[in-house]
């Protein structure tokens, strides 16, 4: 993809600047903020914006709440968490447009900021309802899309205030299509991917955009599951997914033909009820009883023998149920094969990322994606619209 017309080439001083960013962080029981990474990954284009003297307005949605407001999802946590990150206050609007949201952007001086509640208590956010867009593309007069995680959504805080107002790329959103285009843009080879996770039918597109573009594709977690049982692997009680027979026979002759090698586990661990210790079989060999919840350790080391030789490494998705100590070991010993080794090294995707943090290796990668939906669709070549409606460089 062309780079985009970037926030360092605006007219920035005494201009009031909406600017998108992806605030959808998870909250904890008590309403808090648990992982604050989002925000802290939008602070060198806030920091921008004020050293050049913008007036700047944080636009950015929490959840889903369905076009209602939900007290749960207000942004006031965030606001808080943002004004301490910078520094200064970050005033909330309390309803995302109307009388005070206009008062709030009248009253800013030059380096000032303000956030708008929660985008998607409104029910024309995420319909991009022109009427909505009109009223948020008045608060400002221009607009800085710095939300990676949103721009696969035609959105009216994405596109609408985009099509309206002069608009420029964030630094965040720069570097995302800087790194990521290494995966698109003729990738130093062997290239391969790790694909895993439990959102199964969301990755089969990935997968058959990677055949015969990929050197090797190495499947973990649930998506392989349905892999293993088309080839007639018994599982035992493992859950898999269904309805995917037809898709997954595709994937397999599509990578034949396309002289893709997909790799799958050829041991998992498992547990069995009434057993506190996992157990570790052949894929074809979990016991009827026993739910398999990770690669074994001959995969891991297939697993890590292939990326050793691969110049370029996409991950999306852990090889099994990381969040569970006694689960987390494939994961961990695949990403440790990655510490410190040449090339290309990109992980994108919510799963991987909390993954590569919670278990200390974040180092392996070179750049961890903000982007979960977006960066897969970025990679499977589709057009993103938060993108495709911002100016090229």
């Amino acid at each position: 993809m062309l780079p985009k017309r970037g926030v360092a080439s605006a007219p920035l001083k005494g201009r009031r600047v909406l600017v998108r960013v992806d605030f959808n962080v998870p909250l904890d029981d008590r309403g808090g903020i648990a992982d604050d990474r989002r925000i802290l990954e939008a602070i060198p284009t806030l920091d921008l914006l004020r050293t050049h003297g913008a007036k700047t307005i944080v636009l950015a949605h929490l959840g889903r709440p369905g076009g209602r407001r939900d007290p749960k999802l207000s942004l006031r946590p965030v606001a808080r968490r943002l004004s301490s990150a910078l520094g200064t206050p970050v005033p909330l609007a309390d309803e995302p447009v109307g009388v005070r949201a206009l008062d709030l952007a009248a009253r800013l001086e030059n380096g000032q900021f303000m956030m708008l509640e929660n985008l998607r208590f409104l029910p024309g956010e995420e319909t991009n309802d022109p009427g909505l867009a009109a009223q948020l593309a008045r608060l400002g007069e221009l607009f800085v899309e710095d939300a990676f995680g949103a721009v696969h959504r035609a959105h009216a805080s994405t596109v609408g205030v985009a099509q309206r107002l002069p608009s420029f790329a964030g630094l965040l959103v720069e570097r995302e299509l800087r790194e990521l285009s290494r995966l698109t843009d003729r990738p130093a080879v062997p290239y391969s991917v790790v694909v895993g996770g439990g959102k199964v039918a969301d990755k089969l597109p990935l997968l058959a955009s990677l055949l015969g573009r990929a050197s090797t594709v190495l499947i973990g977690g649930a998506i392989a599951y349905p892999f293993l049982t088309a080839a007639g692997t018994r599982l035992g009680a493992t859950p898999v997914a269904s309805g995917l027979d037809d898709a997954v026979r595709e994937i397999t002759a599509g990578a034949r033909a396309a002289g893709t090698e997909l790799l799958l586990p050829s041991d998992l661990v498992y547990e069995r009820p009434g057993e506190a210790e996992p157990g570790i079989a052949a894929s074809g060999n979990v016991p009827p009883e026993a739910v398999a919840g990770d690669i074994g350790p001959d995969t891991q080391r297939a697993f890590r023998a292939a990326l050793e030789r691969s110049a370029t490494v996409f991950w999306n998705g852990p090889l099994g149920r990381f969040e569970l100590p006694r689960f987390a070991g494939g994961t961990r010993a695949v990403f440790s094969g990655l510490e410190g080794r040449p090339g290309v090294r990109i992980a994108a995707g919510g799963d991987s990322a909390r993954a590569a943090y919670a278990l200390g290796l974040a180092g392996a990668f070179g750049f961890i994606s903000t982007g979960g939906g977006a960066a897969l669709e970025f990679v499977e070549g589709r057009e993103l619209p938060g993108l495709a409606v911002l100016p090229d460089a």
